[in-house]
């Protein structure tokens, strides 16, 4: 949610410089307002509707209220649509809202087992919502969603998947490292390999459908294609390598303590 959230503000940004806006006013219109103010909406609706969602679960006086006593797991999915609907509404970024929403209702009750329950449900939610996407992307590749790729198409797909994501990733997890041994610390090896292995980039199709409604010109083919094979190389590098790296790492891992 926080990955997501905080690349729209740059999304914006791309359709501010087709539109031939990004200097003068439309730079101070971006950071004014696309880059901070619809960023603090949204963590500030985010934070009101986990708090009032957290109150009402927890600490009820009704005890029919308290669903979080009876486990029913499905508050998850109200959450998760109060808080970007609200967000959207008030003009904030909805995917900001969702992931303040989570921490705020998270921090409320730390200990609580319903937080447990709440995590299965959102994650076998977004396997099936991921496979439903990826399955549409399948039927699109056979509709000649890559007609149009090129070599400079590939050339960065490739550059994201090998270099900048990894590259990025790696640098965020090493500005303040926690240390191996100390709960979330992480070898340099593993800070690594979390670095490499990602998120398989299928909310850029998203991004793309909504520049592509603000500005003709993010709709043309080649950046469809572009994209989709970004996609589809991520889900097959990732896909054949994460069993073989798991696998190095658990091995490491029991000489290590072994």
């Amino acid at each position: 949610g926080l990955n997501d959230g905080l690349a729209f503000p740059f999304v914006y940004l791309a359709v501010l410089v087709a539109g031939g806006g990004a200097l003068g006013a439309g730079a101070l219109e971006w950071v004014g307002w696309y880059l901070l103010g619809k960023t603090v909406i949204g963590v500030l609706v985010g934070v009101a509707v986990g708090h009032v969602l957290a109150r009402v679960a927890f600490r009820a006086v009704s005890p029919a209220l308290r669903i979080a006593e009876r486990g029913e797991p499905l508050l998850a999915v109200a959450a998760l649509a109060a808080s970007y609907g609200a967000a959207e509404a008030l003009g904030g970024y909805g995917f900001l809202a969702v992931f303040a929403c989570a921490m705020t209702f998270r921090a409320s009750e730390r200990r609580h087992d319903y937080h447990r329950a709440m995590h299965e449900v959102v994650e076998r939610l977004e396997r099936l919502l991921t496979l439903f996407v990826l399955l549409v992307l399948g039927i699109a590749l056979t509709r000649g969603l890559l007609e149009n790729l090129d070599w400079r198409g590939v050339a960065i797909g490739l550059g994201l998947i090998l270099v900048v994501r990894p590259v990025a990733g790696f640098l965020a997890l090493s500005v303040r490292p926690v240390p191996p041994g100390e709960r979330g610390g992480l070898t340099r090896t593993e800070r690594g390999t979390a670095a490499f292995f990602g998120v398989r980039g299928v909310g850029s199709l998203f991004y793309l459908a909504y520049a592509a409604g603000e500005v003709e010109a993010f709709g043309q083919p080649w950046l469809w294609s572009t994209v989709g094979f970004t996609v589809v190389a991520s889900v097959l590098v990732h896909g054949v390598l994460v069993g073989p790296v798991m696998g190095l790492l658990d091995r490491r891992e029991r000489v290590t303590t072994g």
